[in-house]
């Protein structure tokens, strides 16, 4: 039985963790720490898992009886509570904020994409979840970086449901400004463009090529829905083999010869992508769930590859069919 504790438990991806884990067999939660609500029944934040637990929120942080660690912090934090407080080592870490994302001298976060890094995840002891627009993203080019096609700049266009902004409200998360509404924003700077390409780099060799991402509020609730213009004259016959070989063996992702929607993936730890030519340029299609594949769903799949279980272990969520 995984011993498990987190950090952050009171937000979206620490209530959406919750929910995973009470059906997760080969888990146990011994702490959701949260301090502005330490003492206070879980379900009196996350009201959806009424029925489902009877923990309580903990200021407390006994790593000394768990054998892993979900940061479910904002980013920046987590590298900030590691300067201030210690895990001892043989409790495992996994980081749901974008602090250790990046390879750099010192860090020994292993970046927990599965596609690409399963062996890695599977020896390490510290790993760094990626972000939900870089999951997608990564998922619907990886095939084509390893292809060798990101030979020109690369046009992406991805939309995210509003609890990709977390729990706390702000300007653009009320219902009345996101309803019926579409918003841009950090037009070609967003976060997750360097971890984008440091991962497509990898599989390529190298890239030299633009990724210029326009992301999008989406006026529903949780999803990615992304699209990526590559120019190739590759032919699509070609590259749709190349992403069915790519995807062939893996749990979660994978490749559909129908053009995908966003209700196929929401609720679930998939990821959906999808082909369509048109003259020289490429479009690929690719959606997940925000919360899950690219979040919670993604960490509680690392967990289990790290713990030698079945990468599937607790995560076989269904779709809605409406």
């Amino acid at each position: 039985m995984i011993r498990v504790g987190i950090l952050g438990a009171a937000g979206y991806t620490g209530g959406e963790l919750i929910r995973v884990l009470t059906g997760h067999k080969s888990s146990k939660i011994v702490f959701a720490n949260s301090e502005s609500n330490a003492g206070n029944a879980v379900t009196d934040v996350h009201g959806g898992l009424q029925g489902d637990t009877d923990l309580k929120f903990t200021d407390a942080m006994p790593f000394d009886a768990v054998d892993v660690v979900f940061f479910c912090f904002g980013h920046g934090k987590s590298e900030a509570f590691l300067r201030e407080h210690s895990v001892p080592q043989g409790v495992k870490i996994i980081d749901l904020a974008q602090d250790f994302r990046l390879a750099a001298p010192g860090n020994d976060f292993v970046y927990g994409l599965p596609e690409i890094h399963r062996r890695q995840i599977a020896g390490a002891t510290r790993v760094a979840n990626p972000g939900c627009f870089a999951t997608c993203i990564q998922l619907a080019l990886l095939p084509a970086a390893r292809m060798g096609l990101l030979t020109s700049d690369v046009a992406v266009n991805a939309i995210t449901g509003s609890t990709g902004a977390g729990q706390k409200p702000g300007a653009t998360t009320h219902f009345s400004w996101r309803v019926d509404n579409l918003s841009i924003y950090k037009a070609f700077t967003h976060q997750h463009v360097p971890e984008i390409r440091q991962s497509l780099a990898e599989a390529q060799g190298h890239l030299s090529a633009a990724i210029d991402f326009i992301p999008y509020r989406g006026n529903f609730a949780r999803g990615i829905f992304a699209t990526a213009v590559v120019r190739t004259e590759a032919a699509i016959e070609d590259i749709v083999e190349g992403y069915k070989a790519f995807y062939a063996d893996e749990p979660f992702t994978h490749y559909s010869d129908k053009p995908i929607d966003l209700k196929q993936v929401v609720n679930t730890n998939k990821c959906l992508v999808h082909c369509d030519k048109h003259g020289d340029k490429l479009l690929v299609t690719a959606c997940i769930d925000n919360l899950l594949k690219g979040a919670v769903g993604q960490a509680v799949q690392n967990m289990n590859i790290m713990f030698g279980l079945e990468e599937s272990s607790g995560l076989r969520l269904k779709a809605s069919a409406f």
